[in-house]
């Protein structure tokens, strides 16, 4: 694992925190076994001023209702008093207040948890000192919310690593409410073999003790990391590194007669297989072995998928239309030279959610200034080419923009007046008030294809 490398700009002293980091990282690295037992002492105003910074100001307020702006006015004093109650372990999580937003096409919602600002900053300053030394843990499969990787990068992966096999058999993992249901004994015993310094596992105990407070009342669960708080990906990252990572490395492909690799962002994962059987005795036993650490597969969402390569002219296999991973379909496809390769296209639910989300919009803002509405729609239009422009995908990047235009006209068309929003009429419209072309940002495969 490489050493977090380089220093960080908008400090009061960029060299202390970015030493204290690299310190933390090469003593981790160069001692994989060792239990670390003072980490604490690199928390300082430094390191807090860095945190600080790097947290969203723009946020929605927690339970104290106090903003960034407020918190800000008297920062240096509020960081001081925030590290004595730390190291001094007088600190007390706040609860976090509990939202729904919309879900999917919106006839569900999703609970979200706001922690307060201040909860948030001592949150990523632990969390900086815990992903330097997790960071040299963790193994290459991993992807989400990891420093210098991203979602593209595991797709690259998954792709790199399904062509070399020329295809197999896909087991798509689906865990239910994984970030609800994370075992607080279990996440414990996981951290102790890496860190035991006394003040941060206190915070750490604090804030998976803090509860939800919903419509007036506060509840407390067992399970689950903490909603919405920026340690909450890492301590996800961690437990799953030790329930799936380690143990599919370490446990299950020496076992293995083919080859297999494991690819995971977050709790979304995907073990392909070489051979047949492999990939069914794996299927076999992974419910005892997220049944063995409080976890459930979902029956339905996960599923074992043949993905063999087409030979020759055949079609793929009855019923191997593909599988869904961050919000692509891959499925079997020809490059221009007739050669299989396994393209991705956006997924059928991930493009209905985003228009729905664009048709709620324009239904809110329909009689805003028409240039204003474009303003907006060409920054949420770039934002889905920013993650779908992959290459071919080129055919569902246009039906998306033509769709957008679709609801952008019907709405338009609802704001009233004595001219209808014709279609040739909203054509002209277009030419003053454009949206973005289509336009493919990730080319992952193209040397692939040209060989």
């Amino acid at each position: 694992m490489k050493l977090l490398e380089g220093k960080m700009p908008g400090m009061p002293s960029p060299t202390s925190v970015s030493t204290k980091l690299q310190k933390i990282a090469k003593l981790a690295r160069d001692a994989p076994d060792m239990v670390l037992t003072s980490l604490a002492h690199h928390i300082d105003v430094a390191l807090l001023h860095e945190a600080y910074r790097r947290t969203r100001k723009d946020g929605a307020v927690g339970v104290d209702g106090r903003t960034a702006e407020q918190y800000a006015a008297n920062l240096e004093d509020n960081l001081h008093q925030l590290l004595n109650r730390f190291k001094s372990g007088q600190y007390r999580a706040p609860a976090v207040r509990r939202v729904h937003i919309p879900k999917g096409d919106g006839r569900k919602t999703r609970p979200i948890g706001i922690p307060t600002f201040e909860d948030k900053v001592l949150q990523r300053a632990v969390v900086m000192v815990l992903t330097a030394v997790y960071e040299q843990d963790f193994l290459d499969c991993s992807y989400g919310f990891r420093p210098g990787r991203s979602a593209h990068q595991a797709l690259e992966a998954l792709w790199q690593g399904t062509t070399k096999l020329g295809g197999g058999w896909v087991l798509k993992l689906d865990i239910e409410s994984f970030f609800d249901t994370v075992d607080h004994a279990h996440l414990r015993g996981f951290l102790d073999q890496r860190v035991r310094d006394g003040v941060i596992r206190r915070t750490i105990g604090k804030w998976l003790k803090a509860g939800v407070l919903e419509e007036g009342a506060i509840s407390r669960s067992e399970a689950g990391t903490p909603q919405g708080g920026v340690v909450s990906p890492l301590l996800a990252n961690i437990y799953l590194h030790h329930v799936l990572d380690v143990w599919f490395a370490e446990t299950v492909m020496p076992r293995l007669s083919g080859r297999a690799f494991l690819v995971r962002y977050a709790d979304d994962a995907a073990l392909v297989f070489e051979s047949e059987s492999d990939a069914k005795r794996v299927l076999q036993v992974l419910p005892q072995r997220f049944g063995k650490y409080g976890l459930r597969l979902h029956p339905d969402k996960t599923r074992l998928v043949e993905f063999r390569r087409p030979v020759g002219g055949e079609r793929p296999p009855s019923g191997a239309g593909g599988f869904t991973m961050l919000g692509f379909t891959h499925y079997w496809g020809k490059s221009r030279k007739g050669r299989p390769l396994i393209k991705r296209k956006t997924a059928a639910k991930s493009l209905s959610g985003s228009l729905k989300r664009i048709g709620q919009w324009c239904r809110v803002n329909r009689h805003q200034p028409v240039a204003e509405q474009q303003a907006a729609l060409v920054k949420k239009v770039r934002g889905h080419y920013a993650y779908f422009g992959v290459t071919g995908n080129i055919r569902c990047l246009r039906n998306f923009v033509r769709q957008v235009e679709r609801r952008w006209c019907f709405w338009l068309d609802r704001r009233g007046g004595p001219r209808a929003m014709t279609w040739e009429r909203f054509s002209r419209l277009l030419k003053r008030f454009p949206l973005p072309a289509p336009r493919i940002v990730h080319s992952v495969y193209q040397r692939a294809a040209k060989s």
